[in-house]
């Protein structure tokens, strides 16, 4: 793999006695998408401030192409941020506000125009946006224009920090795929900071899962939801089942409070004694009430019944009730299903669908 572009080694950072970030090693690669969530209070946004230049580390390096830059200020690094707020100066025009990057980085005057016109193409803006006030633009196009006005900055990379957390659900879809067809056709590095679950798959390359100030998980959308490491991991990245269990001396598991007896995945590790296993409810599977025909390669039957449902466009998913405990199910919405609410019902999952972990 060639260089990073930028990369972290062992950075912390303290506000007094307090940990924000703890001992963090990460590699970004050159025309990447590159995703940091987690929860309020794991460290994300110190993480972006350090990366950006607006703090400093307390300990560890931060490299630009394997040159330390803990010292460079904001405006000396080949970077460039997109706030939550945008940022953008109210008493200017559309066209205004992007060729004001141009005009600190002393690009001909009559080149300002034919470029803003061109990065305000690159972001989905119409050439009559120019002389639009900014203050008339609705927030989705508020976006596009900081967008336009980071990339006539020419940054290496891009940083932001939540921009789509304040936009209505249909607009931050249409963004989030915009964003992500910016990256690919600029080809820029861009770091993305989001709590989002949904923003982190439809747009990343790679994410990093923050905890408490410590990366959790790093892998690309498909191994964090597919093979997380970690409770914490797999109930960040979508809802789980979760079953407190204990291993037995011929190798199955028993959960704790019921008592239901269930195989174990082949990924147990050996020295796997208690702890939690969870599957996810697109992974659960309902099964005919007839015993001899319930199986499809189940090895855990649990009988219930439904107490609630919800469709979710595409899919339905249902809440299971069995001894005081709530399951997930879900499958695919088809009007052809004749469950509903009330009915008694069995549900199991493949072993290999499930994963143990000793927390």
């Amino acid at each position: 793999m060639s260089v990073p572009i930028l990369e972290l080694r062992n950075v912390d950072k303290f506000f007094d006695n307090f940990v924000a970030v703890d001992r963090v090693s990460l590699s970004i690669q050159e025309g990447e998408f590159f995703t940091i969530v987690g929860p309020s209070g794991s460290g994300k946004t110190t993480m972006i401030r350090m990366l950006v230049g607006m703090d400093k580390p307390t300990n560890g390096d931060i490299l630009l192409r394997e040159k330390r830059i803990n010292d460079v200020p904001a405006n000396k690094r080949p970077t460039c941020m997109v706030f939550q707020s945008l940022a953008l100066f109210p008493h200017m025009t559309v066209g205004a506000n992007v060729e004001y990057a141009m005009k600190c980085k002393g690009v001909p005057k009559d080149e300002q125009r034919r470029k803003a016109l061109h990065f305000l193409s690159v972001a989905h803006l119409p050439e009559n946006y120019y002389d639009r006030p900014v203050t008339k633009c609705s927030g989705g196009e508020r976006q596009r224009v900081a967008i336009a006005r980071a990339l006539a900055f020419d940054p290496e990379i891009l940083l932001f920090d939540e921009p789509l957390s304040a936009i209505d659900y249909r607009l931050r879809k249409t963004l989030e795929k915009e964003l992500k067809d910016i990256q690919r056709d600029t080809g820029k590095t861009f770091i993305y900071i989001t709590h989002s679950l949904e923003e982190a798959m439809v747009m990343s390359d790679r994410i990093a899962v923050m905890r408490e100030g410590r990366v959790a998980q790093i892998g690309t959308p498909d191994e964090i939801y597919r093979a997380p490491k970690s409770r914490f991991v797999s109930e960040f990245m979508g809802e789980v089942n979760c079953f407190p269990v204990q291993r037995e001396a011929d190798g199955s598991l028993v959960e704790e409070k019921t008592g239901v007896r269930i195989v174990a995945p082949e990924t147990t590790p050996d020295g796997f004694r208690s702890g939690v296993l969870v599957v996810r409810p697109e992974d659960m599977i309902i099964l005919p009430r007839q015993p001899n025909e319930a199986g499809n390669g189940t090895a855990t039957i649990i009988e219930g019944r439904i107490s609630n449902e919800y469709v979710l466009g595409s899919r339905v998913q249902y809440q299971v009730k069995a001894d005081e405990k709530i399951y997930l199910v879900e499958r695919i919405h088809s009007p052809e299903a004749t469950e509903k609410v009330g009915d008694p019902i069995l549900i199991g999952w493949k072993p290999s669908n499930s994963l143990v972990f000793a927390e």
